[in-house]
């Protein structure tokens, strides 16, 4: 999980340098483009023929759509805020799924929950800082991705049920390439360098492997366990933000990062599977006697 928030942070500043000379549809069009070769090494439905076949075909397609539509808000919203900026916003998302959860999945919310969400989306107004002025155009921007972005992780959790991880991921990858196609050539603009050319193919490989090691992290361990490492994205996020564009986290973002953690792994704690634990010989005999 360390490894692949550091990657995936690798990819919103790559993401974020792009768009300043290059269209966002376009950045987010190479991204998924370069990563469908991934997808089909990784999945290869010509070796495996069951990767194509889908029990919830529709359901993949709205998966992929909302996660295209994510990204390439986020690549908008990268052009006008920080690193640390964006990733506190969406750090929110933990907070999402859960009141998502509760429409979509059927499940319950109790007061422990219902606070920590109230805690955690104080944070994420403690960074936007909203006023009567209205909100800045890219800080809203960023808080619809964060939605599309959690509407993508329940749609993943539904089709967990019905699909494969491969057929999911390959799906992913291949409807997101379709969609965006349609979309590029309004906005295509030939990159002038090859030093863009290679950091376009680049999105998509540091996308994809960054997408198969979250896999990886939630097989190998439950959810709960894993989860809170999504945090150390902020420490890789203010790195490169400083290396690469010379910006430094401002007070706002580190107390309203604070206060997203901490109300983050509570919700984590809280959600944790608590096993069983088993009585002992000891009482077992005093029970029987």
């Amino acid at each position: 999980m360390c490894a692949a928030v550091s990657i995936l942070s690798c990819l919103d500043a790559t993401g974020k340098y792009l768009s300043q000379f290059i269209d966002p549809v376009q950045v987010a069009w190479s991204r998924y483009a370069s990563a469908l070769v991934l997808a089909a090494m990784y999945a290869n439905p010509y070796r495996d023929p069951d990767v194509l076949k889908s029990r919830r075909p529709w359901l993949q397609i709205i998966r992929s759509l909302i996660m295209v539509a994510g990204t390439v808000l986020i690549f908008y919203a990268l052009r006008h805020l920080q690193l640390d900026q964006l990733t506190t916003i969406m750090f929110s998302q933990p907070f999402l799924i859960a009141l998502l959860s509760v429409p979509l999945l059927g499940e319950r919310i109790g007061w422990q929950r219902w606070a920590a969400i109230s805690v955690g989306f104080c944070g994420v107004l403690v960074v936007t800082r909203p006023s009567f002025d209205g909100v800045p155009p890219a800080i809203i921007l960023a808080i619809i991705a964060a939605v599309m972005n959690s509407l993508f992780a329940v749609t993943t959790r539904l089709l967990s049920k019905f699909d494969s991880d491969r057929t999911t991921f390959f799906y992913s990858n291949l409807i997101a390439t379709l969609a965006m196609t349609i979309m590029v050539p309004a906005v295509w603009q030939t990159p002038t360098t090859w030093s863009a050319v290679a950091l376009l193919g680049m999105t998509g490989i540091i996308g994809g492997v960054g997408h198969i090691l979250l896999i990886m992290a939630y097989r190998q361990a439950p959810a709960g366990v894993v989860a809170p490492f999504i945090y150390t994205q902020l420490i890789w996020a203010a790195t490169l933000g400083y290396l690469i564009f010379g910006t430094m986290p401002t007070q706002w973002t580190l107390v309203g990062g604070a206060i997203v953690v901490a109300s983050g792994l509570y919700l984590f704690y809280f959600d944790r599977p608590v096993p069983r634990t088993k009585p002992s010989r000891d009482k077992d005999r005093s029970i029987s006697s």
